[in-house]
């Protein structure tokens, strides 16, 4: 029998809560990652007020340096820790597979210089379309559309770029290039990405309307990914015939791998918090596990190095919180993470090398506390101890500590 009916993991993406021990083998903008902390320069450059999440015990996480506005709990509800990456790389994809149990040796391939011209050919010789060369390189999904919008109105051309993931992502304006033509190069574009120099995680379509000076990005988005390489926790407990919800990016993630229920997108962190609660509202919804990615705060504000916005996302959020935890039943359990970091504070764009946060709330619990500091992947051996089916390939269970 399980020891929760329900379990709720909520991913902030992004939300890293101090540099790795090996955040120094990763760069951004040729400056290490070794002195990154996403909560921590928020809390100390523009201030953090997050009551709620306090409450569970979010100021009680183990640091050297306390988080300046988030005070510890001298009785907090629930439980907290943070958790380090073992796998090589600060993606979403690793960070997110990794949570559910793998351990990725081989980082997916990113491209800062831009893709290189023996993929942007093929795609043109497949398409019958020109690449517009200045714009294959990383850059922001709505500056790049500002920037090369006006023209591909005018040429048809495509907008190819990438970002910090492995990704390669395609804009176009839906009247210039209709959407099933968009999704067609898409697709060819993952056929010639799934193995080395070129492996990665998606391909994006990046439809937007509007004209110059007005352009918006739509809700026609399309992910191709790869999927997991091996099984995860969700896979698992699919194969048991137990619920699995996603909500937001997760199912595109996945690939779909282990989903049994897509909640669809998330046309914003408060749209995903509806559809979680009500997905936790549902009548059929009686056991099993939904997990939730909130993306704003690191599509937002960190690559943007928006500081102050991405501290207003997290008060969005802390805000909510209350919500949620009001659509839990007496046997379910929350639990919030995050997946890298994305330090708004720091140099480059780029992702930072941190450890995450973990809290855990469940109104049955007797106890609270802080949980010894583990790994990502302790998170996947919890839920599948919690619902009896077999870990995937690596983490530790910490079930026993939540009571």
């Amino acid at each position: 029998m399980s020891k929760f009916k329900r379990m709720h993991l909520v991913v902030l993406d992004s939300v890293g809560i101090g540099a790795a021990p090996d955040a120094n083998n990763f760069v951004n903008a040729g400056v290490p990652d070794g002195a990154s902390d996403t909560l921590g320069h928020i809390s100390k450059t523009v201030g953090l007020n997050v009551p709620n999440m306090a409450k569970i015990g979010l100021g009680n996480i183990p640091r050297e340096v306390p988080l300046k506005t988030v005070p510890a709990e001298s009785n907090p509800t629930g439980y907290a820790t943070k958790l380090q990456e073992v796998s090589l790389g600060k993606d979403t994809m690793t960070g997110h597979w990794e949570i559910m149990g793998l351990n990725i040796t081989e980082p997916f391939d990113t491209f800062w210089n831009g893709f290189p011209e023996e993929i942007i050919t093929k795609i043109e010789e497949f398409s019958g379309r020109k690449v517009i060369r200045e714009a294959n390189m990383p850059y922001s999904g709505t500056a790049v559309i500002d920037d090369f919008g006006p023209r591909q109105m005018e040429t048809g051309e495509l907008i190819i770029y990438t970002s910090a993931d492995p990704v390669l992502q395609i804009a176009a304006h839906e009247d210039i290039i209709p959407l099933d033509e968009l999704y067609r190069i898409c697709e060819y574009a993952r056929s010639i990405t799934l193995e080395r120099p070129a492996l990665l995680g998606r391909i994006i379509a990046r439809p937007y309307v509007g004209e110059p000076g007005n352009f918006t990005r739509t809700a026609n988005r399309r992910d191709l990914a790869v999927s997991p390489f091996a099984p995860t926790v969700l896979d698992k407990l699919n194969e048991a015939g137990i619920d699995t919800y996603a909500v937001g990016k997760i199912n595109d993630i996945f690939n779909g791998a282990g989903i049994n229920h897509d909640m669809g997108h998330n046309k914003s962190n408060s749209h995903g918090m509806d559809t979680l609660i009500k997905t936790m509202g549902l009548p059929e919804f009686q056991e099993g596990f939904s997990f939730t990615n909130l993306v704003d705060f690191d599509a937002l504000y960190g690559h943007r190095r928006n500081a102050h916005g991405y501290r207003d996302c997290l008060h969005e959020f802390d805000e909510r919180l209350p919500e949620i935890i009001a659509g839990m039943r007496e046997d379910d359990l929350l639990m919030i993470t995050a997946d890298h970091g994305n330090d708004p504070t720091y140099a480059g764009t780029d992702h930072t090398r941190e450890y995450i946060p973990f809290l855990a709330y469940s109104p049955s619990f007797k106890g609270n506390g802080v949980i010894p500091v583990g790994y990502f992947s302790d998170i996947s051996a919890t839920i599948a101890e919690n619902f009896g089916v077999e870990k995937a390939m690596i983490g530790e269970s910490f079930l026993d500590k939540l009571n």
